[in-house]
């Protein structure tokens, strides 16, 4: 069933948000060459604890760390460690925020350094996706909409659109319905209402769109080992036009 937000449960999720976005702005000045992965780990962690909220991804399904790291053909769900990032390198980071019993969820991807032009347009295009697909998250139009946006415009653009993991809806928990696919024909899945929060996700891949999971249960990675990108926001759909960004700090 999808949970429509009151007001005040926007006003909590804003201030979730808001964290989050503001944690994301922190570890963008500290990703460089040298950096290990645990490292920016500890620092997403401690930021959340020292603003009173839990970091939402640890123990969340069994899952070991307060950030997912995915370097490089890593898609989803990397785990932090003692890999040290080098120039070229580049670096999905998701993470998430608990704060007063609303959650904040959001990702970005980060070039290492100097990076191939080929990798800042497959971090670019990923990140325009998502606008291209919250272009569509207007009251009345349906939940495919946003999907079908998202992967046109990253086909468009001679890159592949995940099909194995996708968005959904947000709120007291993180993963609440509906599924939000980065694909799909339009016109299709609920209609969007105000009140609805969501979490929308482009992952986006150089190559192919098959992935795999490693042997840790988690980490997900391209099948070609091409690169792989992801740029999330948690989203809430207005009356008034525009949906609003919660988790996108400037």
């Amino acid at each position: 069933m999808i949970s429509i937000k009151s007001a005040n449960e926007i006003k909590k999720m804003r201030a979730a948000g808001r964290l989050v976005g503001e944690c994301h702005n922190m570890l963008r000045d500290r990703i460089k060459p040298g950096v290990t992965t645990m490292q920016l780990n500890d620092m997403a962690e401690k930021y959340f604890r020292d603003a009173g909220a839990y970091p939402t991804f640890l123990g969340y399904g069994g899952f070991p760390y307060a950030i997912c790291a995915s370097v490089n053909d890593e898609v989803v769900h990397g785990f932090p460690g003692d890999y040290a990032l080098k120039e070229g390198d580049i670096i999905a980071i998701d993470l998430g925020a608990t704060l007063d019993g609303y959650v904040g969820d959001a990702a970005r991807t980060w070039g290492v350094g100097q990076i191939s032009d080929e990798a800042q347009k497959l971090i670019d295009v990923t990140r325009e996706s998502f606008f291209k697909g919250i272009a569509q998250a207007h009251v009345g139009n349906r939940l495919s909409d946003i999907g079908h946006a998202v992967q046109l415009y990253a086909e468009a653009a001679g890159f592949s659109v995940v099909r194995d993991y996708v968005g959904h809806g947000i709120g007291r928990e993180m993963h609440e319905d509906p599924p939000v696919p980065n694909y799909g024909k339009p016109g299709h899945g609920p209609r969007l209402v105000k009140g609805m929060c969501l979490a929308i996700e482009p992952m986006v891949n150089i190559g192919g769109y098959d992935v795999h999971t490693l042997d840790n249960d988690w980490t997900v990675v391209t099948d070609d080992h091409s690169l792989a990108a992801h740029y999330e926001n948690t989203i809430t759909i207005t009356g008034d036009g525009e949906p609003e960004i919660l988790t996108l700090v400037d």
